[in-house]
């Protein structure tokens, strides 16, 4: 008798240290640590190694990256392209060779063939000196042509006859010079649609294309987007000299439910800005660059780590009949709210709307052919009328 009324004399002791216990385990578990966030995950050359598709990716690079073969790498801009391409050299058979990398939108239409293939001296005006150009100078290793859908038509024939003889001819000369070099080109746009439309050379498109890989954008893969905060952070903890030791649980779902239009590289720069903002060693809701009141992590939730593996949880069928949420719905409106405001901002300017999303004018053009903000209308006729058009989209589909 006297040990049970101990006993319950004690018990709301007991149950006050036990809530005190659930309590720091509940809060324990709002923040995660690098370390929790990449377990599991690998990361090679660049590339964080988790799902299906980017093992499959690898596994191509291993068997591309013997031969001197030409290679052409599809992607959204900021999946990483260039990753692939130094992947390609560092594996391939003359990894101590030049790796020169390009971006054709650099091109200066005047002395664009100067720039890819060279000039001698007096070739034209202000050519004081010999210039090697990008073939040359790759000699021995790897060219990285990136952004090979911008390159100018008048240009293509020459590019062509470079990769097919191994030789280049610099402006202003009659001599041809034998180059050794492996040719990775990469493009954000659909080059078949450009042959047919008359924008690229069908015969450089197919030479290009012999060897194909293609970089899945970050939404397709967003199971690898807590190793890559782990990364960001670790690196940015170097860079200025900072100690960001915890991510909050609510920022980790907000960042796996973004869309990330510009991929990786968007993903890094939102670390790099919440690595800075942050005044203490933990990055929360309010660190986060970018507009999450819209879109909170109670609409999308990134799954536990025994869903994310693989275990199935089950669900009653009714509850899964009427369950409210599709993820692509919530992606698309989010998309849509997002080149709103962006659009907003720069007064309906498509190229500056781009820019603030971290993503290139032509995905900006698709974006607003996909999610029905168009309308048939042209460029030039949509930036004029572009705000008062997607808020009124906007506000339509919200009611």
């Amino acid at each position: 008798m006297h040990l049970q009324e101990s006993s319950q004399n004690s018990s709301p002791v007991a149950a006050a240290m036990n809530n005190l216990r659930t309590e720091s385990a509940a809060a324990a578990c709002e923040w995660l640590s690098p370390e929790h966030l990449a377990h599991g995950s690998e990361w090679i050359g660049g590339m964080v190694v988790l799902s299906a598709q980017v093992r499959k990716l690898l596994k191509t690079i291993s068997r591309l990256s013997p031969y001197k073969g030409t290679v052409l790498i599809n992607g959204e801009s900021g999946t990483g392209k260039e990753l692939v391409a130094r992947a390609l050299h560092t594996l391939g058979a003359a990894p101590s060779g030049p790796f020169v990398t390009f971006n054709c939108s650099n091109l200066v239409d005047s002395l664009a063939e100067s720039q890819l293939f060279g000039h001698v001296r007096g070739a034209f005006t202000d050519a004081r000196e010999d210039s090697l150009g990008y073939f040359r100078s790759a000699n021995g290793g790897t060219l990285f042509l990136d952004e090979i859908g911008e390159l100018p038509l008048r240009l293509q024939p020459k590019l062509l006859r470079a990769v097919e003889t191994h030789e280049i001819q610099p402006v202003g000369s009659s001599r041809c010079y034998p180059v050794d070099i492996r040719l990775v080109a990469a493009t954000n746009r659909d080059l078949k649609a450009m042959v047919k439309a008359g924008q690229f050379r069908d015969d450089l498109y197919y030479r290009l294309n012999a060897a194909s890989i293609v970089v899945p954008a970050l939404r397709e893969r967003r199971e690898a987007i807590p190793a890559f905060v782990a990364h960001f952070i670790e690196h940015f903890n170097r860079l200025f000299g900072k100690d960001v030791k915890f991510v909050s649980q609510a920022a980790l779902d907000a960042l796996c439910a973004n869309e990330w239009l510009g991929n990786v590289r968007e993903l890094g720069h939102a670390i790099e800005s919440a690595v800075l903002m942050t005044e203490t060693d933990r990055i929360g809701l309010e660190d986060l660059p970018f507009r999450h009141d819209d879109l909170t992590p109670e609409d999308v939730r990134m799954p536990d780590a025994t869903l994310a593996n693989g275990a199935s949880e089950q669900v009653d069928a009714g509850a899964a009949k009427d369950w409210p949420y599709s993820l692509d719905a919530v992606i698309r409106e989010a998309s849509k709210l997002a080149l709103t405001r962006a659009l907003q901002a720069t007064a309906g300017n498509c190229h500056r709307a781009a820019e603030l999303l971290g993503v290139s004018r032509y995905t900006v053009y698709r974006m607003l052919n996909r999610l029905g903000m168009a309308e048939g209308r042209s460029n030039r006729t949509f930036r004029r009328r572009s705000v008062r058009h997607a808020e009124t989209r906007y506000s339509a589909s919200h009611g």
